[in-house]
């Protein structure tokens, strides 16, 4: 049932460039400046760390209240878990691993369709 995947199917390719993009490369190259000064300035690494790890946790608790209804509720911890991986170590690795076993569902999803696009052609 499960489908293997090289380390070249692994890369999780970007969209191709489009006008909306040039804003989001704008936006996260801001970001970018903007945790490099923070961290330059030690007294505020701390208090920025507390702020990233509250944010992370109120998301995560409201996507774990929302996981027995319906709607993306694991979504939405897993959001939470994306924002505590800007600050630690441990939970991006968590996002790391999400994001990679999402690409094999992907790729396992899209094979078993075309699968089933030739058996019903055949």
């Amino acid at each position: 049932m499960s489908t293997p995947v090289s380390t070249s199917d692994a890369i999780i390719t970007h969209r191709t460039a489009t006008p909306a993009s040039g804003t989001w490369l704008r936006f996260r190259a801001m970001l970018g400046r903007s945790r490099t000064w923070i961290h330059a300035h030690p007294r505020l690494r701390a208090p920025y760390r507390l702020l990233v790890a509250l944010a992370g946790l109120t998301v995560m608790a409201v996507g774990l209240v929302l996981v027995p209804l319906p709607g993306p509720g694991w979504l939405i911890v897993f959001v939470g878990v994306a924002v505590l991986g800007t600050e630690f170590p441990a939970a991006h690795r968590v996002t790391t691993v999400v994001r990679r076993l999402a690409h094999r569902l992907r790729l396992w999803w899209q094979a078993r369709q075309q699968r089933q696009n030739t058996r019903a052609y055949s």
